[in-house]
This record gives structure tokens, C-alpha cells and sequence, in this order.
């Protein structure tokens, strides 16, 4: 196996894009990384996306991108692991250009959702979830994160406010991201009179449906430079699977794939929760965050939420996440989210976040998660 690092980091801003298809979104993203890692050519190029087939009629986005990029012949093809899809993509360049079958793999996630009404959205959402048990009895996303809050409230014996610092943080550090969607700020009283979703999630509990596309570009690491004076080195890159149904699992408030899929990539790359400097999480529910620091081992079970209250996740705190605006506040185009998780990382390990930067930050790590923790995708980059 060959070391890999990310030579290109390209994305679009994340918003309402009326006037761009999803095939546009993709180039612009693929040919902005192209720019930046100096590569003409790439040898193959994996789309991450979830839902272009219900929104978009459009299915096939390998081809149909390679070609609109110019990149006709490449292998080229589209993987999907609902809203992890975009990190499934990374997961599979990764392995290409470390098992040694190609050098130069553009990974590109990409989606476009505001062109439809927020019902069509939802119902093209609820097939990431078991669509026997859970999607044919009306079940949607927002539903199960309300679900999983109301459970971890009962459980550990928190009140909804507590979940605050989750959303206060993200639209903080959306603030200087010029890519984010929301780049207000919050305060808790904005967070506690909020618009009720799916009672006790909020509108600022849950992360907005968006457009958008994000890309990185690998190469093995021993010709990183040829490309860059600073690429970034892929340290770790696991996959782990639990049950599509949150009623499934041995218990619904624990992550199981989130903590087989970390467990997996500390021991690749002989790491600990104590080593990472930053990890975006994927924060499509406050209480995700909640859960995903639990599973990862940056908290005890029920104890996320109080890394929250006592500021431990912010830029100086001490496990920084979501630190470009996350899920919450940069926005949620679901098949792109695991790329912008990676090039953010990116960005902090090259020195380049801006006023976001987290100092000295050497080590970060991405968990990208589909549907409510049926496939999760824990990634750790270093800087090189």
C-alpha cells in the first residue's frame, strides 16, 4: 500500500445555485481542485451524491461529469451511501491510488436541492432510511433526530437549551467562511425561541438542505510535491456499517458504525482521540454532534452535550468541530457534505482557515454519516 495525500482542494459556495446544474456544480468544483493541485489530467473521478436520481432525474454522474469536464474515457463512476456518499467516494479514490491503480483520482461530491419543495426534498431524504420498516410508516430524518434528542434528553437528563453551544459554535465559524450559506451569528435566545421542526428539534437543531459541491485530488504521497508545497497526507480511512433502522440497534443512543468506524482509523494510523487536533462532525442534528464525540471517544456516553455547555468544542476549546460552520451553518448539499468535511480539514492543516484557524493544528479528522448511522466514514489527515 502507498501513502496518499490530497494534492487539490476545490468547492463551490453552498447555497441556492437556480441558475447552475448539478453537472455545473461538479465541474466548477473538480476544475477549481484541478487549479489548485496544477494537474491537467486526472486518471479517474468519483462522484459522491445522493439524491440526483429523485431530484434531479439524473443518474450516471461518473460520465456525465468526466465528460462535461473534458475528461472523456477516464474511468468515471457515481457512489452513493446516502448523506455519507461523499466520503464513500473518498473512501474508494483513496484506496485506488494507495493500492497503486492510479496516481492522479479527482473525488468530487456533488448535489443540488433547492430546486424542489421542501416535501419532495424530504420524501428523496427518507430513501437513506429502511424503507420497509421506517420510510413506509412515514418516517423521515427530521423525525428520527427528534427521535434520538427526545431519547438522550430522557436518558442523560438534559433540557433542549443545553444543545445550544452545538449550533452557537457553527454559525460562529460560519461567519469567515465565504463558502457558508448562514454566516450570522446566533445567540441562545435565538436558539431557544426557534421554530419548532419535530418537537424537540428546532430550526436551528437541523441543518438546511442546500446546493452545492466540494472536490479533493489524490496522488501518492512520494510525488505529493511535484503538485504542491502543501499537500496533505491521508493518515487514516475507514468504513463501518450498523442497522439502516434506528430501532434496530442494541441501542439507538450509541453509534456503533461511528465507533467501529473510528475504532478503525485510529488503529490504521496508531492514533488516539487525544492526537486530534479538530473533527468536523457531521452535525445534521444537534444531537449528532452529541453522538458522534461519544462514538469517536472525545466524550463518555452522555457527556457530548456537556463538551457543548462548557465551550470545549470551540476554535480554542478543546476539540474544535465544525470549524468552517459544519453541517449547521456552511449547509447540508447531502452527497457533497463529506468532501467539504475533507477539504475543510484540508484547509486547516495547510495553515489557510483564515480567522477560523485552529492553531498549530497538525492532525484532523472527518465523520461523515449516512441516514441516522447505517454507513459512517471516519477519515484523518495530517499535515505533510
Amino acid at each position: 500500500m502507498r501513502d496518499v495525500s490530497i494534492i487539490g482542494l476545490g468547492q463551490t459556495p453552498v447555497g441556492e445555485h437556480w441558475e447552475l446544474s448539478l453537472r455545473e456544480l461538479g465541474f466548477n468544483a473538480l476544475n477549481a481542485a484541478m487549479r489548485d493541485a496544477r494537474a491537467e489530467r486526472v486518471e479517474a473521478l468519483y462522484v459522491g451524491n445522493a439524491l440526483s436520481g429523485s431530484l434531479t432525474g439524473q443518474e450516471h454522474l461518473g460520465a456525465l461529469i468526466a465528460d462535461f469536464a473534458g475528461l472523456r474515457g477516464i474511468e468515471a463512476v457515481k457512489v452513493e451511501a446516502a448523506c455519507a456518499s461523499g466520503a464513500a467516494a473518498f473512501r474508494i479514490g483513496y484506496a485506488m491510488v494507495a493500492g497503486g491503480l492510479a496516481d492522479i483520482v479527482a473525488v468530487v461530491g456533488a448535489e443540488k436541492m433547492s430546486d424542489h419543495k421542501p416535501e419532495t426534498v424530504t420524501a428523496a431524504m427518507s430513501l437513506g432510511l429502511d424503507g420497509d420498516y421506517e420510510g413506509m410508516q412515514g418516517l423521515t430524518h427530521l423525525g428520527v433526530g427528534a427521535l434520538l434528542m427526545r431519547r438522550y434528553m430522557h436518558e442523560h437528563g438534559y433540557e433542549r437549551g443545553d444543545f445550544a453551544n452545538f449550533a452557537i459554535t457553527a454559525h460562529a465559524n460560519a461567519r469567515a467562511n465565504p463558502n457558508a450559506m448562514y454566516r450570522s451569528a446566533i445567540s441562545a435566545r435565538h436558539f431557544n425561541e426557534a421554530k419548532p421542526m419535530a418537537d424537540p428539534v428546532s430550526l436551528f437543531d437541523s441543518a438546511p438542505a442546500a446546493d452545492g459541491a466540494a472536490c479533493v485530488i489524490l496522488a501518492p504521497s512520494q510525488i505529493a510535491r511535484d503538485f504542491t508545497d502543501k499537500p496533505v497526507r491521508v493518515r487514516a480511512s475507514a468504513v463501518a456499517t450498523d442497522t439502516v433502522a434506528a430501532h434496530d440497534r442494541r441501542d439507538p443512543l450509541y453509534l456503533e458504525g461511528a465507533a467501529m468506524s473510528a475504532q478503525r482509523a485510529y488503529a490504521a494510523a496508531g492514533l488516539g482521540p487525544d492526537d486530534i487536533d479538530l473533527l468536523e462532525t457531521h452535525d445534521a442534528f444537534t444531537v449528532m454532534s452529541a453522538l458522534s464525540l461519544e462514538a469517536c471517544g472525545f466524550a463518555a456516553r452522555g457527556k457530548g452535550v456537556r463538551l457543548a455547555m462548557d465551550g470545549e468544542i470551540g476554535l480554542r476549546g478543546r476539540i474544535p468541530i465544525t470549524t468552517m460552520g459544519g453541517l449547521k451553518a456552511r449547509g447540508n448539499p447531502v452527497g457533497a457534505t463529506g468532501l467539504y468535511q475533507l477539504v475543510e480539514v484540508a484547509q486547516q492543516l495547510r495553515g489557510e482557515a483564515g480567522d477560523n484557524q485552529v492553531a498549530n493544528a497538525r492532525l484532523g479528522m472527518a465523520q461523515n454519516i449516512g441516514g441516522s448511522g447505517g454507513t459512517v466514514v471516519t477519515t484523518i489527515l495530517e499535515r505533510q
